[in-house]
């Protein structure tokens, strides 16, 4: 399994995201820049250039028409996949967490960071109307008061958004009425990253309690629980193994008074149904910040606070692999 490595950003990996087909991988980083890449060989597409800020989350709508991204410039923007070019740009009060188009490519999310006095808010806007774009007014926008958000996803549908929070909880907000549909609190520390499986159905967050934790999207029911004995900042589904991959490390800052063995920073698969782990994959020498798997399960990559992207191809012997049970 060797890796392909993509170096293409200055600082530390914020998130990375493969479009619906799999061929692109688009990543973005704390140096300002999106990138995206060809999945097969990790050859460099392009960039968007335009943010002035570390760039937190990205996003690519179903039929990879457009790219969304959002920065801590306070600025979330929607750009051309193909040519780059800005489509819009969405000033707001403070950074932007986390974003995401619906199924329909038609609705966007985005949540922004409780500072400066501002409090976290969790934005909608539907892109077939100009004037809201123009006039940056969300057609839906619901406070956040108590815990910011730092983590979203579109559940099923495009019905409601499944958030985490900074203190643990998962909530559902209805795009419709923004009012909270469900509540799960099963964590007890801040939640990393929400990824969901392939058909929406289920989804995994990770987070700051050593945990990561599989849950149903619709009743937020709570399925597994896969424990390390570090922070983990990223987890994904396979869409065609029962396997999940979880990346972390610790805490940045605390990086510097740990020991410089390279192999602190795995990438950790376990199997979804026995929560047991069966593998580790070596490489990034700093925690991992994002993990996620390609579209076909037969590849996976991994974002570091290494400033690198590291594509891994499965070995043949992968998918013939079965755990002992």
């Amino acid at each position: 399994m060797k890796p392909i490595l993509l170096q293409g950003h200055e600082r530390s990996i914020t998130q990375i995201k493969y479009n619906r087909e799999g061929d692109l991988l688009f990543s973005v980083a704390k140096d300002t820049v999106a990138n995206v890449w060809y999945s097969v060989n990790g050859e460099r597409l392009g960039t968007y250039n335009g943010h002035t800020g570390a760039v937190w989350c990205v996003d690519c709508d179903w039929d990879t028409k457009n790219v969304l991204t959002g920065s801590a410039d306070n600025s979330c923007r929607l750009w051309d996949c193909e040519t780059g070019k800005q489509l819009a740009l969405l000033n707001t009060n403070s950074a932007v967490r986390t974003c995401g188009f619906d199924f329909s490519g038609n609705i966007i999310m985005f949540s922004t960071d409780k500072q400066m006095g501002y409090q976290c808010f969790l934005n909608f806007f539907d892109l077939r109307d100009p004037q809201q774009i123009e006039d940056n007014q969300p057609y839906l926008t619901v406070p956040c008061s108590d815990h910011k958000i730092t983590s979203a996803v579109w559940g099923p549908l495009g019905e409601f958004v499944i958030a985490g929070h900074e203190n643990g909880e998962i909530n559902q907000f209805s795009a419709k009425s923004g009012e909270i549909l469900k509540k799960a609190k099963e964590h007890t520390k801040q939640i990393n990253d929400i990824q969901t499986s392939v058909d929406l159905t289920m989804f995994i967050s990770a987070s700051k309690d050593n945990t990561a934790k599989l849950f149903d999207s619709t009743s937020l029911d709570h399925i597994k629980t896969f424990k390390t004995e570090r922070p983990v900042n990223s987890a994904a589904i396979s869409p065609i193994m029962d396997h999940v991959v979880m990346g972390g490390g610790q805490e940045a800052m605390e990086v510097t008074t740990t020991s410089t063995r390279i192999g602190k920073f795995e990438a950790r698969f376990f199997h979804a149904a026995y929560e047991e782990e069966f593998g580790r994959v070596k490489g990034h020498f700093g925690p991992i910040n994002c993990v996620a798997f390609h579209p076909d399960g037969k590849s996976y990559s991994s974002g570091g606070e290494d400033g690198y992207v590291r594509i891994h191809y499965f070995d043949p012997q992968y998918f013939d692999f079965e755990l002992e049970a």
